[in-house]
């Protein structure tokens, strides 16, 4: 087969197409000879040597920009986000996580690509193979609080590196790095314990997602460990959506007053449907804390809420789990045992607990 010299010879790089063309073989069986076949399928010796002397014949030169992203060898990393717009907007709670990731990636030498496909307008990340693309870059950082489980899935059997941020043990084989949302929960029911409070109310959002499971789970259990109960009955849910706050109102917390709870904890999350249900009950209420009750947010303060009493509650350590989480990837980029990880939070005595109303000081 004639190339140079030839009228109707196309000028340039060889491409594979035309290298199964000669060889007479599939596009697929060239880029596995080519390529070294690491995926271990067996091919006959005499297809093997037909794809390299068809090849050897044309001249064929991997490119080397393919041959980066096949080797996995190009120094990005790729950040995906589950979340209706991509969480730029330094307001938005997951920003700081995106300057964790950041930092580290500089610091390690790599560079970042932001796939956008789950923001407004975009693919979506709800269709099945949505996230194949992110195979462009070397490994990928997810989060989300819900996850196409099986999307992920299908990224873990193949092998590709990726790691979850936040905990999400649902998906065996998935490496992720967490807040330890179990510990600062108990923490904080213990610093209300101890300050003389006996009945305590959890507000948290109505679905599974890990990290509200996660703070019950503490919350829970320090009530237990303190001999206060603890079943699911000084647990509340709330639509997750904004402004549905449900029956967290002014006449449901009077009542709930009325029947001896002191303390209410709402978890933080995007859009902190609890925690604004609870203030504004509180405030339609005409009711303050610590005077009249006692509040805590499991979570950082929304940063739009800035001006106001800075809450009891712990802080997210986000920059921390984002900067762990490149740290991770890089550790499965060079086939080193990774592990999930989960990261202490801080706990925040904030401006909005105190005794119960009526203790003796």
């Amino acid at each position: 087969m004639a190339r140079k010299g030839s009228g109707g010879a196309r000028p340039g790089r060889p491409r594979q197409a035309e290298v199964a063309r000669l060889a007479g073989v599939s596009q697929t069986t060239v880029s596995l000879v080519l390529g070294g076949n690491k995926q271990g399928i067996v091919l006959q010796e005499a297809t093997r040597r037909r794809v390299l002397d068809a090849a050897r014949e044309l001249g064929y030169v991997p490119d080397p920009a393919a041959r980066s992203l096949a080797t996995s060898s190009n120094n990005l990393l790729g950040v995906f986000s589950f979340t209706a717009t991509f969480p730029t907007a330094v307001e938005h709670s997951y920003y700081p996580f995106l300057v964790g990731v950041e930092q580290q990636a500089a610091e390690e030498g790599f560079d970042l690509v932001l796939f956008t496909g789950s923001s407004s307008g975009g693919a979506g990340a709800d269709r099945p193979g949505s996230l194949d693309r992110v195979r462009l870059a070397d490994g990928c950082l997810f989060l989300g609080r819900h996850v196409p489980a099986e999307d992920l899935r299908r990224l873990v059997d193949d092998g590709f590196p990726l790691v979850h941020i936040g905990r999400r043990d649902e998906l065996e084989g998935l490496v992720w790095v967490g807040a330890d949302y179990v510990a600062a929960s108990a923490e904080v029911v213990r610093h209300l314990v101890g300050l003389g409070h006996r009945r305590i109310m959890l507000i948290r959002e109505d679905d599974d997602a890990p990290a509200s499971t996660d703070r019950e789970r503490g919350f829970l259990a320090a009530l237990a460990a303190e001999g206060l109960g603890g079943d699911g009955d000084s647990v509340v849910r709330v639509p997750a959506a904004p402004g549905a706050g449900g029956a967290i109102t002014a006449d449901w917390l009077r009542a709930r007053l009325a029947e001896g709870v002191t303390a209410f904890v709402a978890e933080e999350t995007d859009p902190g449907t609890a925690w604004r249900a609870l203030s504004a009950a509180v405030a339609e209420a005409g009711l303050a804390a610590p005077g009249d009750l006692s509040l805590a947010l499991l979570g950082s303060p929304p940063s739009d809420l800035a001006g106001a009493p800075e809450p009891t509650g712990f802080d997210t350590p986000r920059a921390e789990l984002g900067a762990a989480a490149v740290r991770l990837l890089i550790a499965l980029l060079s086939g080193r045992a990774a592990g999930e990880r989960l990261v202490g939070c801080a706990f925040r005595p904030g401006l909005t607990s105190g005794p119960p109303p009526g203790t003796p000081h």
